[in-house]
């Protein structure tokens, strides 16, 4: 029985891009002109009941913002397309991180008058290291914008890889006549408004250059100029090397007035890729064995790439997100959690439409179920019908930079926090330690946001009131040694400074640089991480 048919229907990408460029509204644009839903919520509208369909946290309603990442599948020309929306927020990096590890494409969004800007570069960074294909869509072309030359060149540099250009936009600003199709070879007129849809934009064959010159003057011609220099300027286009992450094709439009998405829509299907082989590794002997896991291989498999506890506030359930790798989901089958070997029996399975779920009838690989779980999945725990012997690895947990003390103001509530610390520690919200010598809870972050959305979280989710207080500590590193001895001599002559995290891993805090160089010089053969990949570590600790 192949699978082939399924998955390479599908497309599973996520849109990434810094603060405030227009993200979660593309997003929004792009469900409703596939049809999954009826009507746009501006994100800008917050006193208004009506939110973007992606944020649903009470946290995100308040500030306007994206805090965690939230999938939505849509169907669109025979295609299922499944969409993760990353927050753009730094201090959520992380959860975006490890969105990008269960995707096989990334639409990115700039906005036009800012350019490519910091939080996007650490997203790069992320896709280039995996090869990711990048779609780029430069939006806001209506406002008072830099020039789409300038733009482009600039997203060169930081992506460092060439821009071609797809579409390619008239005007600018209160001149914004609209594009230039270089796929179809016709020019989409731009009217603004929110409401319109793809087939209210009256469009104009290339061929009549008469009429575009009668209707857009010298925007026409300065564009055809621009694009001129653009094409001679980039490559011709070549799938096979955006596939493989060495070109980007550039889409321009404007989001809120669903101007421009269409073509992005259409570029997914045609450009994007189906889902990807993953690379798995078992103990075999004591021998590490990697082995490529095809998505269309028989055996079902997948991984979880994010616990998220609470979604519904009335049901206190945590659901695991699980990438499908391989083969095929049915409900009612057996699953087993292959670092524990334990049976996994979840009340419910289903796939999202944001906050909306339906029960799964069918999964394939390259789509995102989610599982209800009351415990016992982890980030990065691999799940499989038992048949196959195999852990992915990739999993990336970030080594925080920021350290507070937990107290907590009633001291009958103990167990709450315990559970909320425990809970929101496996759903990666926020990195747990547990001093080995005794003492407070110590929580770890990469952004100061990160804090208050835990601390707001433990309040309204667990009932757990508590107050954060500075610490000495400034970071952390996973350790690992050769040999056990080794690993307990060092845990005894640092015995303040061991924690351990939400995984149970060994880590050694550190109050500044300098600890970690000299603690590497006493003791030479401890390994210090500033990453730790979900499998590999915990086996070595384990070890």
């Amino acid at each position: 029985m192949s699978y082939a048919p399924e998955t390479r229907r599908r497309r599973t990408f996520a849109i990434i891009s810094h603060p405030d460029a227009g993200k979660t509204t593309l997003t929004e644009k792009l469900l409703l002109f596939s049809g999954a839903i009826q009507i746009a919520g501006s994100v800008k509208a917050r006193k208004a009941s009506r939110h973007a369909t992606s944020d649903w946290m009470e946290i995100e309603k308040q500030r306007g913002i994206s805090v965690a990442s939230s999938v939505m599948q849509m169907l669109y020309r025979e295609h299922v397309i499944n969409l993760l929306d990353t927050p753009g927020h730094k201090d959520f990096s992380e959860d975006t991180y490890r969105v990008l590890t269960a995707v096989d494409s990334a639409l990115m969004v700039i906005d036009a008058a800012n350019g490519v800007e910091a939080q996007t570069r650490r997203l790069i960074e992320v896709c280039r290291q995996r090869n990711t294909p990048i779609i780029t869509f430069v939006n806001k072309m209506d406002r008072e914008v830099r020039d789409p030359l300038d733009i482009l060149d600039e997203v060169e540099r930081e992506l460092g890889m060439p821009c071609v250009p797809m579409t390619w936009p008239v005007g600018k600003g209160k001149n914004f006549g609209g594009i230039m199709n270089l796929r179809t070879q016709a020019m989409t007129v731009f009217e603004s408004g929110s409401e319109r849809l793809p087939q209210d934009f009256d469009t104009m064959p290339l061929a009549d250059q008469e009429a575009l010159r009668a209707r857009f003057g010298q925007e026409y011609d300065e564009a055809l100029d621009s694009m001129e220099l653009a094409a001679g300027a980039s490559p011709t286009w070549d799938h096979q090397a955006f596939l493989e992450g060495r070109q980007t094709p550039v889409f321009f439009g404007s989001g809120v007035n669903n101007f421009g998405v269409m073509e992005v829509l259409d570029a997914l299907v045609d450009l994007a890729p189906s889902p990807q082989s993953r690379t798995s590794s078992r103990i075999v002997n004591k021998q590490t064995e990697i082995k490529v896991i095809q998505p269309e291989d028989e055996a079902f498999s997948g991984v979880v790439f994010k616990v998220q506890a609470n979604m519904d506030a009335n049901h206190r359930d945590r659901i695991a997100f699980v990438r499908i790798a391989s083969g095929k989901y049915t409900p009612g089958m057996k699953l087993k959690v292959m670092r524990t070997a334990k049976e996994l029996r979840p009340t419910s399975v289903v796939t999202f439409m944001s906050q909306r779920r339906e029960a799964v009838e069918e999964a394939f690989a390259g789509d995102i179920i989610g599982f209800t779980t009351h415990g016992g999945v982890q980030l990065g725990d691999t799940i499989t019908d038992g048949s196959v012997n195999l852990q992915f690895t990739g999993l990336p947990f970030f080594a925080p930079e920021l350290f507070m003390t937990v107290l907590l103001k009633n001291p009958l509530r103990t167990k709450q926090l315990q559970m909320g610390l425990a809970q929101l520690g496996e759903e990666g919200a926020i990195q747990v330690f547990r001093p080995e010598a005794g003492g407070s809870m110590l929580l770890g972050a990469v952004g100061q946001l990160q804090f208050e959305v835990v601390q707001h979280r433990l309040k309204a989710e667990y009932d757990a009131d508590v107050r954060l207080e500075g610490c000495q500590y400034t970071g952390a590193r996973w350790i690992t040694a050769d040999t056990p001895t080794e690993l307990n001599q060092f845990i005894n002559a640092y015995p303040q400074r061991m924690a351990r995290d939400a995984a149970d891993t060994l880590a050694y805090l550190c109050t500044s640089p300098y600890d970690v160089r000299l603690a590497q010089e006493r003791f030479p053969k401890i390994h210090f991480h500033p990453l730790r990949e979900h499998a590999g570590l915990a086996l070595q600790n384990a070890g």
